[in-house]
């Protein structure tokens, strides 16, 4: 990441209550996110420096307007400080180009294995987690170091305003595949406006 900025970012992450307070007074530790639809793979995920959009994840889910594994009955807000290490930064020109090259060799690989592509379905992104996960086995394969963090934009929502390119849920996502890389949890403050079930 040494070519890369920022270095250190901080994270939110939406979650129950009872998980929460359990990460933040050291009892647990959050488990990393492994489903097939994941758009940046296998990881724990942070909404970067929005911890309003992290608040609305978690309440959608309490509403069961978004789909968790693990059911959110209380909404909650997890501060984290996150280094990103070695980051596919997916906001930079660079790690596009490992994006597109990884994709060209999965289509490769499943054409001479006679399968077909999964393709992205509005909220299953089943095609990017695929290409991420390629990705990270070529990676092993090649003796490259792993990744410990993935930063993307994620466009998503409604035009901003009539004819806008920007969107109305527009948030950067990072997905922490290294724990060690978080750096330590915090509660977000004003608590009344971020914990209102505290």
């Amino acid at each position: 990441m040494s070519l890369h900025s920022p270095s250190n970012v901080i994270g939110f992450h939406s979650c129950d209550k009872e998980v929460g307070l359990k990460v933040l007074n050291g009892q647990d530790e959050l488990i990393a996110s492994q489903n097939s639809w994941d758009w940046l793979g296998e990881g724990i995920y942070f909404w970067e420096q929005d911890p309003v959009r992290a608040l609305s994840y978690a309440v959608e889910s309490s509403q069961r307007k978004q789909f968790n594994k693990i059911p959110i009955r209380t909404p909650f807000v997890l501060g984290a400080i996150i280094h990103l290490g070695n980051c596919l930064n997916l906001v930079e020109s660079e790690s596009l180009q490992i994006l597109s090259v990884a994709y060209e060799g999965l289509k490769k690989v499943m054409e001479e294995a006679g399968q077909k592509l999964p393709k992205n379905k509005e909220n299953n992104r089943a095609l990017d987690c695929k290409v991420i996960q390629y990705i990270h086995q070529s990676n092993k394969q090649e003796g490259i170091k792993p990744y410990d963090t993935i930063r993307c934009a994620f466009p998503e929502g409604d035009e901003a305003y009539p004819g806008s390119a920007i969107t109305s849920r527009l948030h950067i996502q990072i997905c922490v595949l290294n724990k060690e890389c978080i750096m330590g949890y915090f509660l977000p403050l004003p608590l009344e406006k971020f914990k209102p079930n505290l």
